[in-house]
């Protein structure tokens, strides 16, 4: 398939989710040109996670995922799905420039495929580093450098609901990561919740590793109690709104970030059905400010 022709999927919110990151990066590397002074600028880089090829691809489960971990459950078929330009890309193509670019996957083949980005972008190639492993240990791995004269930002952007909060916590504790992440609402987190509040240990537990607490079973669930003709109470489990869902994370990135976007961007399927929350986060409080400003401005046209 030739570059640039590659059928597109997800309608618009694919292309809107990359516009604003390519938007935001542009902003970054701007105002970071000279900080903390133009004879010792910052070194700055981006981290991409679950890198994939520096395309989007929708496709069948080979690895035997569930439905909660795939890019798109409503949109996989039997044959491959489209390829979309990625925010590997879309890095790679900011100016100015990152000094550094890191992408992180798991797979040998589509690390291999990370690699042509190197003949790409020639300019570039001596900057840029493909980790091979598990995006959470590499993330916690990339968190521990000391970064008093070092930036990035971080794009978390996986198929379903593979980030653990652990990592985000380690994000935070650098005190110098913007990040960017996509929440599986809709696509994962809502479709584990079941109505009935009956929920399976090991969905239980994966919701546990993803928002760092098991306390989410009582924010996420209540029981409404009615009264009946016959004197009785009818008790009925009731469980929380997407909306609700959404606020909560948002909630539980404010106690480990310096600042967190508090309407995060909403992606939407082309039923109207809300499949992510774009997340904003910065762990520096003194760049927290500007940062949450630019950001709040680029999400308005997702919410």
């Amino acid at each position: 398939m030739s570059r640039g022709k590659a059928p597109r999927f997800g309608g618009g919110w694919t292309e809107a989710k990359l516009g604003v990151i390519a938007k935001y990066l542009r902003s970054y590397t701007t105002a970071l040109k000279e900080q903390p002074s133009k004879e010792r600028p910052f070194q700055k880089a981006y981290i991409d996670a679950f890198a994939g090829t520096g395309y989007r691809e929708a496709r069948r489960d080979d690895e035997g995922l569930q439905t909660a971990d795939l890019l798109l459950p409503d949109l996989a078929e039997r044959e491959p799905q489209a390829l979309l330009d990625g925010s590997a890309r879309v890095a790679l193509r900011t100016e100015p420039r990152f000094d550094k670019y890191i992408f992180i996957e798991r797979s040998a083949g589509r690390c291999t495929q990370l690699e042509s980005l190197k003949g790409e972008f020639p300019e570039l190639a001596n900057d840029i580093g493909i980790r091979q492993g598990e995006a959470n240990a590499e993330i916690r791995e990339i968190c521990w450098a000391d970064w008093a004269s070092n930036r990035a930002v971080l794009f978390l952007d996986p198929y379903g609901m593979q980030v653990e909060w652990q990592t985000l916590e380690a994000v935070a504790s650098t005190r110098a990561i913007d990040m960017w992440l996509l929440f599986p609402l809709g696509i994962g987190v809502n479709r584990l919740l079941k109505r009935t509040g009956d929920i399976p240990a090991s969905w239980r537990n994966r919701l546990n590793i993803l928002l760092g607490t098991d306390e989410w079973y009582d924010e996420f669930y209540s029981v409404e109690v009615t009264p009946t003709l016959f004197g009785d109470d009818q008790e009925r489990v009731v469980k929380a709104s997407m909306d609700t869902i959404g606020r909560y994370f948002t909630k539980r990135l404010k106690t480990i970030f310096a600042g967190v976007a508090d309407r995060p961007g909403v992606l939407r399927n082309s039923a109207n059905s809300p499949l992510y929350l774009l997340c904003f986060a910065v762990a520096n409080k003194h760049g927290a400010p500007v940062a949450l400003r630019i950001a709040n401005h680029l999400l308005k046209d997702l919410r």
